[in-house]
């Protein structure tokens, strides 16, 4: 069991635990319910899904850990997701009320990371994380989500 507080090996525990299972998930959905419902007993996450890129300028809502959200469908652009979705980068933002493209999906949130998930180079979908905490997300865990972003798209691309 890791310290509290102990981001780092948080991080290298769910990846040694989470990335096996990937290899195991027999579609996406399952997938994308693995990831989320693993990631979501991290201290710092509060909202926790996956928008999948359903049509190419709209992300819908997959699997979620959270407060139930009004945001089933973004267009690309719009958010920081749509952000995400339209520069194809990990977006990271330390205080959401600071953010003039901000889609609040709860009140409570203050900071928000999202990850793109690549299947064979194309865009596909993407983690998505709040915090109730300014500056919840930091290089720590952009690393990490990047690795398991990285390790989905390649499940991904095989199934």
């Amino acid at each position: 069991m890791t310290a509290p507080g102990d981001k780092g090996a948080a991080y290298a525990e769910l990846l040694e635990e989470l990335l096996p299972s990937l290899r195991r998930a027999p579609d996406e959905t399952s997938l994308y319910e693995r990831v989320v419902e693993r990631l979501h007993c991290l201290p710092h996450f509060d909202w926790t899904g996956i928008y999948v890129l359903a049509e190419p300028d709209t992300l819908v809502l997959g699997p979620y850990r959270g407060a139930p959200t009004e945001h089933l469908r973004i267009p690309v652009g719009r958010g920081i997701c749509g952000q995400s979705a339209e520069r194809d980068e990990t977006v990271l933002v330390a205080d959401v009320a600071a953010s003039g493209n901000y889609l609040a999906c709860s009140l409570d949130t203050r900071s928000e990371i999202v990850v793109p998930i690549r299947v064979r180079g194309a865009y596909r979908a993407q983690i998505d994380v709040d915090s109730h905490t300014i500056a919840a997300f930091d290089e720590e865990d952009r690393r990490a989500l990047e690795e398991l972003a990285l390790a989905m798209g390649n499940r991904l691309g095989e199934l």
